[in-house]
């Protein structure tokens, strides 16, 4: 049996007990352990579009030898807390209780495996860490947090196109009533004013260098499309500030973005060939 069609069974468990309780997925690695990976989640409805994908993710990067924990983080999917008590501080405090279990478990440097916003949260917490990191994981990154807020606003406003557009007057009017304090329900999900404000106030990824090379994977529509701007800047950027990133581009569904569940099988292709290589330069 090959390592890519490894049968490897994910161990729920949960860390924390109470307010504290979060759901997590290990998948132990198969045959001679080659490091930890720790996967930060996208944004809202994008994790649940993703999960096939993570899932598929992580048992590959599991049959290929790397212990992979996969976290709820507070307030989605089965762990405590409503959407609503959700806080980008904690959710960095969450990655922090994630990897410690990790380290518990796992002796050897730490892979931050984050996909959209979560690749932004990923950037974040290597900021701060005080722990080794082995090269960062960095899918379909968003251009910013500003950026994402406007795009996750829209969705109100395109549905009050759709029903009472006399209700909603554009995102300008959705941030005015963010920062007046006001709750605002969007596609099912309360955003709170705190955590819509850490959103929109995060460096763009230009200025989160992270202090160990990354690899930032952009997947595209069609063979021979141009890659966006967005990786190219970055790129540069961190160059200037001394750090290392390096861009990888595959073509395949956009899966965070489409209603029904879609799969990348080049990503995953990429990601584990990347693993490979790094794993016989060393």
């Amino acid at each position: 049996m090959t390592p890519d069609r490894a049968e490897v069974d994910a161990e729920p468990f949960f860390l924390g007990s109470g307010a504290d309780q979060r759901f997590c997925l290990f998948h132990r690695p198969a045959g001679k352990c080659r490091g930890a990976v720790l996967y930060v989640p996208p944004f809202a409805e994008e994790l649940n579009r993703t999960r096939r994908m993570a899932a598929l993710g992580a048992r590959r990067l599991a049959a290929h030898g790397y212990g992979v924990l996969q976290i709820d983080l507070l307030g989605t999917g089965d762990s405590a807390g409503d959407f609503l008590d959700a806080r980008w501080d904690l959710w960095r405090q969450d990655l922090d209780t994630a990897a410690a279990w990790l380290r518990a478990h796992i002796d050897a440097p730490l892979t931050l495996w984050g996909l959209r916003l979560g690749a932004l949260l990923a950037l974040d917490h290597a900021r701060t860490t005080t722990h080794p990191l082995a090269p960062m994981l960095l899918w379909q990154p968003v251009a910013s947090g500003s950026a994402y807020l406007t795009q996750f606003l829209r969705l109100r406003t395109a549905h009050a196109m759709l029903g009472d557009a006399a209700a909603q007057s554009g995102t300008k009017a959705l941030r005015a009533a963010l920062a007046g304090g006001e709750t605002l329900e969007i596609a099912g999900y309360d955003l709170s004013p705190a955590l819509a404000h850490a959103i929109d106030a995060l460096p763009a990824p230009d200025a989160m260098p992270a202090p160990v090379p990354a690899h930032w994977f952009d997947v595209l529509g069609a063979p021979g499309q141009a890659p966006g701007l967005g990786a190219a800047r970055v790129k540069t950027a961190w160059e200037a500030q001394g750090a290392v990133l390096h861009v990888h581009t595959v073509t395949g569904s956009p899966f965070w973005a489409t209603t029904a569940v879609s799969t990348c099988p080049a990503l995953l292709d990429a990601t584990v060939d990347l693993l490979e290589e790094r794993a016989h330069a060393v």
